[in-house]
């Protein structure tokens, strides 16, 4: 079986930096060929109509440090935030590129080694060929290379050639297998290029022995897909793990109003990003053996769902919230229809017309615009978001760091 990779990347990028560590591991370990593939950030940025430098929430710019570090432990990986970032990374990128251009893989692993070293554990500033001259020097490439046309062509050929595998950022890492392709976007995806290229799935983390009395606060709002997911999978490893699932509904639209968030962000993302999510979403339905459609009505209403939500008794919600993820998003079912959320209330065991009655109380209306006030105070920026004391959590591909704190 032809097993090979191709790992498109920027220096500039952290979480490239993180995938950069582990995939050379990864493909030694299912037999695969590796290709190092410089691209540059921007230049896939621009080709999809995307800013060089994607604007973020403060709430999200604040969060992406700590998952970093995160990940960093995990990965068992240095990683120190430089003191200026991002930097210009074109001349860094074009010696990448002189050894792709050359065909010499193993300069061109190494090189890359050093560069990511030198961005996002020594602090060096990559952007200046001062800097950049002894590092190329090392590895027997003068900085004159980074002028010569065929070098320039080549990295923009390499771009090219990751905007049209579906590239919309780093690291993009395409997989093929006898000749079937397959995109995957981030270094938290790793683990379905592992499972692609035949690796076997990570084992699951043995569970407590007995309750911690540690709490899993979870935000969620019908309209998410990647919330349903973590929705399937939320109870399960609470108890795995001794501990206890806080089901907490929030108004996602509120949310993302009140920190000047789109309203629907993967309507406003470039199309490269949406044909991606739709593969992506299924890919973690598939993991976890749950089914998932996207719905006829997207985006939807979800305001009465969450007031009903709010008005069942506590210990029953998190059965009714599983109900109603599943009916959107496995059942297609119209969670703005009255009758149709009474309906699903009454099959879940509870009374769905006493619920529905509820909704108009001044006090539900309240505890969701609370809810929300709470969440956008606590810096949550999308869901599901999860929170184990202070520590926040966000997406349901951080559910296993979510188990580690637990």
């Amino acid at each position: 079986m032809a097993r090979r990779v191709d790992f498109f990347y920027d220096v500039v990028c952290p979480f490239a930096y993180l995938g950069a560590t582990q995939i050379g591991a990864l493909c030694a370990a299912a037999g695969a060929t590796l290709a190092w593939r410089p691209m540059l950030l921007g230049g896939v940025y621009r080709s999809i109509g995307a800013p060089d430098y994607p604007s973020m929430p403060a709430s999200r710019a604040a969060y992406t440090p700590l998952d970093l570090g995160r990940w960093a432990r995990q990965r068992q990986v240095e990683l120190r935030w430089p003191p200026a970032h991002p930097r210009r990374t074109v001349d860094a990128m074009r010696l990448l590129a002189a050894l792709e251009l050359a065909g010499d893989g193993a300069r061109l692993e190494a090189l890359t080694h050093a560069l990511y070293r030198g961005y996002w554990v020594e602090g060096a500033d990559v952007s200046d060929r001062a800097v950049l001259g002894p590092i190329a020097a090392a590895h027997g490439l003068a900085l004159e290379v980074v002028d010569r046309p065929e070098v320039k062509d080549q990295l923009r050929r390499t771009t090219a050639e990751a905007v049209a595998a579906g590239s919309f950022g780093a690291p993009t890492m395409v997989v093929e297998v006898d000749g079937e392709r397959r995109m995957y976007f981030g270094q938290d995806r790793l683990s379905f290029v592992a499972e692609r290229l035949g690796l076997p799935a990570p084992p699951e983390a043995p569970a407590a022995p007995a309750p911690t009395g540690r709490e899993a606060l979870f935000y969620f709002d019908y309209s998410s897909p990647y919330t349903y997911l973590a929705a399937t999978q939320l109870e399960r490893l609470c108890a795995a793990r001794g501990a206890t699932p806080v089901w907490r509904p929030i108004l996602l639209g509120g949310l993302f109003k009140e920190i000047g968030n789109p309203i629907v962000p993967i309507l406003a993302a470039p199309e490269a990003r949406r044909r991606y999510v739709g593969l992506d979403l299924q890919d973690w339905a598939g993991r976890w053996g749950v089914p998932l459609r996207w719905p006829s009505r997207f985006p939807m209403n979800t305001v009465t769902a969450l007031r009903m939500t709010l008005a069942a008794p506590a210990a029953d919600v998190p059965r009714l919230a599983r109900a109603l993820f599943a009916a959107y998003w496995a059942e297609d079912r119209d969670l703005n229809d009255r009758a149709t959320l009474g309906a699903i209330a009454d099959a879940a065991g509870l009374d769905g017309a006493a619920l529905l009655e509820r909704t108009a109380a001044p006090a539900i209306k309240q505890a969701l615009i609370d809810n929300t006030a709470e969440a956008v105070a606590r810096g949550v920026f999308g869901l599901p978001t999860f929170f184990v004391g202070d520590e926040k959590f966000f997406g349901q591909d951080r559910m296993e760091q979510l188990a580690a704190a637990l």
